[in-house]
Formats: C-alpha cells, structure tokens, sequence
C-alpha cells in the first residue's frame, strides 16, 4: 500500500487547475442518456404548450422555435416550461446527475443546489432576453458558488454567453470607479476585446464561478439559444444575504450522516463543571 502525499479526492487535476486559473470549464456532461431523455420531456412540454405536433428532431425544433411563436409570448411561454419542468421530482436530480463528479470535485460532496433551476429562451434579434455584463456577487450571492450553464442546443458567438477569464476579471473589478460615469456600457466596452465567446455544442456542459464577470449580447445567429443555468454551494458556505441563502434560495441535496446527527445534537443543560 503506497503511501499519501496529498489529500486530494480530484480524479481530474486539469478540471482544478483549468478552473481554477480560467475561472470556467467545458465538459461532456456525465450522463447524456439522461441529457437527451430530459430535453425530449422539455420538447413534449413545449409543443404542448404552443399546441404543436410532437417533433421529429428535437433539437431542430427548439434551435427554431421562433417560427412557432412571437416574441412578444415568450416571456409567459418561458415562465410555464420553468413552473411545468421545476415541479417534476426528477428535475433537479437529474440535472445535477449530469455533472455530480465535477460539481464535487469544484465545490464538495456536502451540497446545497438552487431551488430552481432557470431557463433562458433567446430568441434571433430579440431583445427581452439580454443580460449585462455583471458578476453574481454584485446582487448579493455567496461568492463561494459554481453556475452549472447547460446548452439545449449547439451555441457560439453572439447565440451562447461570453465571460472574461478570472485574471482580467480580477483586474478590472479592482478599478471598478473607473467606470462610475459611463457604468456598466463603459466597463464592456473596455474588456470587448478580452472577452471569451464560448463554443459549447449539445451534449456539453459549462461551469463557471459567477464571480468573474460575464453576460450575453444580442443573438445575431439564424436559430434560438435555449439553455438552463443553476447554482450550486457548499452546505456550510458563508451566505451574504438573507434573500440568497439556505433554506429560501438553497436547498441541501446531499448531506452526510455525522452532518445530520451533528446538526440535531443539543449541549445537555443543568450541569455544572
């Protein structure tokens, strides 16, 4: 039996080191039998919503899901596939089932998971849907989180999201009075041409910490982005906000035995040393 010279449970030293120096990483998800069988249940949905025919390919369906509806119901036809998707019992586990090993080895095996998991429709040259550039610590999360970001569909350029890698991340929120006057426009601009634009095709996953700085633009591609985003964070991580924290905004998916008997355990009273 050889003996140990680290404490590492990481299979994969370059996911750690990738992320950790990028901030991001791009994977195949763990279990895409599980991936395609959960976009078929979202395709049933929602063509059912829109009274539609089942498809025959999935993917070609949502990549053109702009021909079979209009903009201005997206938002409501959005809103019942997160309500219809987030009240199946299989929903959260199975999108954490698609990438439980790198989650775990990113953040931990004691986990809390967001309560929902949201959905972002973009639709060609639609507007609705555009997200500044921003990190998730400006409105009050827990800097101690991953975004788990799932494409339904291939996506690159102005059709997937952009993030700035985690050292010119680290630079410009630094110098973030810089920008004070021509606010969150002036700082893209500045960064424009550092910015990664991700090319993430189906049956691939990207984890990013939300605490460098990202966002997306106009879709100037021919098809719609479809994709899902969640958070995940240590059990015991320090939150920064009552609205962002554990028990409202986070829900615990994986705790260990000496956790729970710990966590029920109450000093007996009436002793004296």
């Amino acid at each position: 039996m050889a003996l140990a010279e680290s404490f590492s449970l990481v299979k994969d030293t370059t996911l750690v080191d990738e992320f950790t120096a990028s901030g991001y990483v791009i994977r195949d998800v763990e279990d895409r039998g599980a991936l395609d069988e959960m976009r078929h249940e979202l395709v049933l949905l929602a063509a059912w919503l829109i009274e539609q025919k089942v498809p025959k390919d999935d993917g070609v369906f949502l990549d053109n899901i702009q021909t079979m509806i209009p903009v201005d119901k997206l938002n409501a036809f959005r809103l019942g596939i997160y309500r219809e998707m987030n009240a199946k019992s299989w929903f959260r586990p199975t999108y954490f089932q698609l990438t439980r090993g790198m989650i775990e080895g990113l953040v931990g095996n004691e986990l809390a998971m967001q309560n929902r998991i949201n959905f972002s429709i973009q639709m060609p040259k639609e507007q609705t849907s555009l997200l500044d550039i921003h990190a998730d610590v400006f409105s009050g999360e827990t800097p101690y989180q991953v975004v788990q970001w799932l494409p339904l569909v291939d996506v690159w350029g102005t059709k997937s999201m952009f993030i700035l890698p985690r050292t010119k991340s680290e630079l410009v929120t630094e110098r973030f009075k810089d920008f004070s006057n021509g606010g969150m426009r002036a700082l893209f601009d500045a960064v424009k041409k550092d910015l990664i634009w991700l090319n993430i095709p189906y049956g691939k996953v990207l984890i990013f910490c939300p605490n460098f700085l990202h966002g997306n633009v106009l879709n100037d591609e021919a098809t719609t982005r479809w994709s899902m985003n969640c958070r995940f964070t240590g059990l015991f991580t320090p939150y920064d906000s009552a609205e962002k924290s554990l028990g409202s905004f986070y829900l615990p998916i994986t705790v260990r035995p000496v956790t729970r008997v710990g966590m029920a355990y109450r000093q007996p009273a009436g002793f004296e040393e």
